[in-house]
Parts: C-alpha cells; sequence; structure tokens
C-alpha cells in the first residue's frame, strides 16, 4: 500500500494454539471460545489491555484498535482500548422499513378475510412473478410486540398478519403490481419503486465476490434493499471508485471496516 495512513476501527482480537493475534473484523462464529479470522496485529500484548477472556487455549476480546494496515497486518500505534457497549455490540444489520408514507389513518387491514398467514406467503410467491421484481420483505414495526420486553410472548405474537405491512418493489409499473398483489393480499402493503431487479442485484454479487475476493479484503457482500453491500477490512475509496465503473454508481457500495482517522 502507500502512505500508512492512521486508521482506527472496532474488532475482536483473537488468539488461538494454531495462530498468533488476529484482528477479527467481520462475523465471528459465537461458539466458545469464538471464532473468527483477519489480519495478524504485529505488536498486541494481552498483558497491556484488560477485558479479555481465555478458554481452551484461546484468548479473545474486543478492542477500538489504531495504528496502520499495509494489506497483510496491522500495526497497533496507540494502545487498544475497550469501546463503548455500543459500539462493541454485534452489528445484526439495518431493520427492513417501509419507504411508502403512512397513509392517512394509520397502517391497517383493508380486508381481514385476506390477511392471513397462508395468503401472505402466496401475495410473495406472486410478487417473484412481477416484471421488474426487485425484492420482498416483512416489516413488523406495527406491531407492539416488537416493543416488547418480554421475548417469549413478542416471538408468538409477531408472527401475526394483520400487524405486518407486505413490501414489494420493483422497477417499474407500480401501479399494474399493487393491483396484481391486492388480488390476493388484504393487509397493509407498500409497493416501491426500485432501480435494479433481483436478477441483476444477484448477477452483481456474484461479479463483486469474484472481483473483491482475490484482493483479500474481503469481509463479506450482501443484497440490501437497493443495491449490493459490501464488507472489506480497507477502503481507500479506489476499490469503490473500481466497482462504480464497473457497475455504475449506486449498485454497489463498499463499506470499510478500518477507517481513516
Amino acid at each position: 500500500m502507500g502512505q500508512p495512513w492512521q486508521l482506527v476501527g472496532v474488532g475482536t482480537v483473537i488468539e488461538s494454539p494454531t495462530h498468533g493475534p488476529e484482528l477479527c473484523l467481520g462475523a465471528l462464529m459465537l461458539s466458545l471460545p469464538p471464532q473468527g479470522g483477519g489480519p495478524p496485529i504485529a505488536n498486541w500484548d494481552w498483558s497491556a489491555v484488560t477485558g479479555y477472556e481465555r478458554m481452551n487455549g484461546t484468548t479473545w476480546g474486543t478492542y477500538e484498535v489504531v495504528g496502520t494496515y499495509d494489506g497483510q497486518a496491522f500495526t497497533l500505534t496507540r494502545p487498544p482500548v475497550r469501546p463503548p457497549p455500543d459500539r462493541a455490540e454485534l452489528d445484526l444489520g439495518s431493520t427492513p422499513s417501509t419507504p411508502c408514507p403512512e397513509p392517512k389513518g394509520g397502517w391497517h387491514v383493508h380486508d381481514p378475510s385476506r390477511t392471513t398467514d397462508r395468503l401472505m406467503h402466496r401475495t410473495l410467491r406472486r410478487a417473484r412473478r412481477l416484471d421488474g421484481y426487485a425484492g420482498a420483505w416483512l416489516d413488523q414495526s406495527i406491531n407492539p410486540a416488537s416493543r416488547s420486553t418480554d421475548d417469549e410472548d413478542a416471538a408468538e405474537l409477531m408472527n401475526d398478519p394483520m400487524r405486518l405491512i407486505i413490501n414489494v418493489a420493483v422497477t417499474r409499473d407500480l401501479e399494474t403490481a399493487e393491483q396484481t398483489l391486492r388480488e390476493v393480499w388484504g393487509g397493509a402493503m407498500c409497493v416501491s419503486l426500485a432501480r435494479y431487479t433481483k436478477d441483476e442485484l444477484a448477477a452483481a454479487q456474484d461479479a463483486v465476490i469474484d472481483d473483491v475476493f482475490k484482493t483479500g479484503k474481503l469481509l463479506s457482500v450482501s443484497i440490501a434493499q437497493d443495491h449490493v453491500g459490501v464488507d472489506v477490512i480497507f477502503d481507500d475509496g479506489a476499490l469503490q471508485e473500481d466497482l462504480d465503473r464497473r457497475h455504475g454508481v449506486g449498485l454497489v457500495i463498499v463499506t470499510s471496516a478500518l477507517r481513516r482517522l
């Protein structure tokens, strides 16, 4: 790499009997001890930190680190610190939301007799056959159980089809798409406009995996509501520019786990 920028990130440092300290910036296997991988940390010292755990010869802990990354190894330039609790929590991704404005009077059921679990699944199957289909998801935020502190009761109540919004995205002809789905579904629904079809997103995802995996930077690739998300160890902007040239601006969004200080 070029200039050794000062970079900062939050990750789990893991050292096991088979490898030295590594900075895991991607997903962890939540076993005990946890498993994950990443660039080695050249100058890590467990005696200089607190808040780590040990089990079966493996030592691990989550830290905010500052240092340099040469594409192979991370080198600390400041003592690592424990991150604030909100930054140490596992990122499970953003909650699917509804892009349509809330109707006057709120989201409501149009026909209870056509708002059943069976018809919900039938509606989603019909959506996949729509011209320009881009994706479908359920928004359960209107269900009061989504704010419940009783996990056992909430899990059962969250399955109520009367208290969710079916979201369907298409790249063309919103009116026809909604009419087609309304023949089946009587509950709350939002049909929104997307830039790319599901097939276009899937093709871009496959291409990105092939392109980025070779760089050794790849942490994960996923399809979001309107783009392909790529998480990498570090991108100075060059990878995003290259993917913009290959696929067009906005189709692929790169997120760097390490960021410039």
